[in-house]
């Protein structure tokens, strides 16, 4: 493998992109960030880690980072998010790997720690959230409108590393409550657009079952109170998806 470009993109990231930068030192041999036109100054906090950085107006999710991938200059590609910090255990897992000659079908996945105003959320569902994130740009582009995936083309072997990425991603309960609403906005909208329309049903019995299986079955309880909130927050996000989905059914 030997040389990674790491690939991230921002919207007004002042906030967290400093320590997410630091945690590439010595890991990332470039960093390559697609902004989608920051007013605060994310621009000039990746300007002093010397990124490749490119303004560009949004194209969604999936094309976003697949014009991340193109800029790089190398083939592999580690992506993260501007709130995501590699963890001391999760380096050394990094350079280890860096250090031989990886054939380009392999892909490489580690957990997701997920950090909740402050706590670290180790079950309900959100632990611990495996994602692919290296992998041989030649063999594998982003997909999808919403909770993008990485779509391969050539059968691979997966590596799955020690150490967490960790994910700062809810520093106050209102932003946890306004990205599950905006996803589910986005997967209604998609469901529709696929012609999935009978959500009547759905509306009722999906949020129970949702809140049952990650606060009961994954163990929700025992992160305690803010495993509750995230719990019964994505269960109602749950009801408004299948509400908007029926509320376009309605008005189309």
């Amino acid at each position: 493998m030997k040389k990674i470009s790491t690939t991230i993109i921002t919207l007004n990231e002042e906030d967290k992109i400093r320590q997410c930068l630091e945690s590439l030192i010595g890991i990332a041999d470039e960093i390559v960030v697609v902004d989608s036109l920051s007013t605060d100054s994310t621009k000039t906090i990746c300007q002093e880690f010397g990124v490749k950085f490119v303004e560009q107006k949004w194209l969604g999710y999936s094309e976003q980072k697949n014009l991340a991938n193109r800029l790089a200059s190398h083939d592999w590609i580690l992506s993260i998010d501007a709130d995501e910090v590699l963890s001391e255990e999760l380096k050394k897992s990094i350079l280890k790997i860096k250090e031989n000659e990886t054939p380009d079908n392999y892909i490489f996945s580690f957990n997701r720690l997920n950090n909740y105003c402050g706590k670290w959320i180790h079950h309900s569902g959100f632990y611990p959230d495996k994602k692919i994130r290296i992998w041989n740009r030649n063999i594998g582009q982003w997909k999808g409108i919403v909770h993008e995936i990485i779509e391969f083309t050539t059968k691979t072997k997966e590596i799955h590393l020690k150490g967490d990425l960790l994910h700062y991603s809810y520093s106050k309960p209102e932003d946890f409550e306004k990205q599950v609403f905006k996803f589910a906005e986005m997967r209604a909208r998609h469901y529709y657009d696929k012609g999935k329309k009978n959500a009547a049903l759905l509306k009722i019995v999906s949020p129970i079952f949702f809140f049952v299986k990650h606060y009961f079955v994954r163990l929700g309880f025992l992160d305690g109170k803010e495993g509750f909130v995230m719990c019964w927050v994505s269960a109602k996000a749950t009801w408004h998806k299948y509400d908007t989905l029926l509320k376009l059914k309605m008005e189309n």
